[in-house]
């Protein structure tokens, strides 16, 4: 069934996402959570059951409530430990064995209000609960409003590899509430730029320009800086998307910075390095790899280097030994017949997948 047109905030703008079998909203701007009950109300839906964190839940949940109220629909609420620690098949377990005793039906709309661990555990758990039922993002975080709650990719960490148990499930709309970064810390919003300048990395020098001259209005969160910065990251986004749903191909560039970036998250321990810290070093190193290969010259590698510290965020990756970082790497999604696919640039705003890169070369740039 189709997500109906509802009465708009007015400082909400609206991009789609469209896909092969049905495409879906995603409303970005201040106040876009009160949209949450007219949503489901279009629908016809009367039940859902909302996945959140404390931390979240005390300042964002009773709006949401209040929203679905107002528009008859009944809430239930399951609460989960926060952090990247905790996204693993004991907190999916937990999240299961609550809708069943809430005997939670295929109708009932499972809604993720949090970050990118709330939903990528309340997706995935929404992506086999009964074999699929519907999904409401509502991101909290700057780092999900702009990358994990777009797009359908779900799961939860296995100690051996980030995110390599999951499932893609598409959400049924995305709600991006920019008053939600006013609670957001300092470390948590310089986390989330790092996928902002990833997408202009990869897809659009403009924007990444874009970035350059307000950066500064970014981290100071000015509200019409952030607005564009996350309608044009979701945009980007929304495109690659629409193109390759699962990722045979053209969406395996959204994992610029992430090859190395999952390697540093394991290696140190899960939730001790932020996913956009890691990312951010990641980008970083795969330019430095990009350079030492011919593909760019030093001064690009300066101009992204320089923005990711403007940002706030690491560019020096801890010293795990080349071997351990190997081995890190060889368990990551992108291995195709046991040779790691490296997300490379050829310049800001254009990013190509590669083969397997030597050992010589990334010996130069792991420690």
């Amino acid at each position: 069934m189709p997500w109906v047109s509802i009465m708009m905030e007015p400082d909400v703008r609206t991009l789609e996402v469209a896909l092969a079998e049905r495409t879906y909203p995603i409303h970005i701007g201040a106040g876009a959570l009160r949209l949450a009950g007219p949503l489901l109300a279009g629908l016809r839906v009367r039940n859902a059951v909302v996945v959140t964190n404390d931390t979240v839940a005390a300042h964002w949940l009773p709006p949401l409530r209040q929203s679905l109220a107002e528009a008859g629909v009944r809430a239930e609420t399951v609460l989960v430990d926060d952090g990247e620690a905790h996204k693993n098949w004991a907190t999916l377990h937990d999240v299961l064995t609550r809708l069943l005793e809430l005997r939670a039906e295929r109708g009932t709309v499972v809604v993720a209000l949090g970050g990118g661990v709330v939903g990528d555990i309340a997706g995935f758990a929404a992506a086999i609960y009964q074999r699929g039922v519907p999904l409401l993002q509502i991101p909290t975080t700057l780092l999900a409003q702009v990358d994990s709650s777009v797009g359908g990719k779900t799961g939860v960490n296995h100690p051996l590899g980030k995110n390599m148990i999951g499932a893609f499930h598409q959400p049924r709309a995305v709600l991006i509430d920019t008053d939600c970064l006013r609670t957001l810390p300092d470390r948590e919003l310089a986390a989330g730029l790092a996928e902002v300048i990833k997408h202009g990395a990869i897809r659009d020098a403009a924007f990444f320009a874009w970035l350059e001259a307000r950066m500064d209005d970014l981290v100071r969160r000015d509200s019409h800086a952030l607005v564009h910065a996350i309608h044009t990251s979701c945009r980007i986004k929304a495109e690659i998307v629409g193109a390759d749903e699962r990722e045979h191909g053209e969406r395996a560039l959204l994992n610029f910075g992430h090859t190395f970036g999952h390697a540093i998250e394991n290696g140190v321990g899960y939730g001790a390095w932020l996913h956009g810290e890691a990312v951010a070093t990641g980008m970083v190193i795969a330019a430095e790899v990009s350079q030492r290969l011919g593909r760019i010259d030093a001064g690009t590698t300066e101009r992204l280097r320089s923005l990711v510290v403007r940002a706030g965020l690491p560019v020096t990756p801890p010293a795990l030994g080349f071997e351990r970082w190997k081995a890190l790497m060889g368990r990551d999604k992108k291995v195709v017949a046991g040779v790691v696919r490296f997300v490379l640039l050829d310049a800001l705003g254009r990013a190509t997948i590669s083969g397997d890169v030597p050992d010589s070369v990334l010996r130069e740039v792991l420690p």
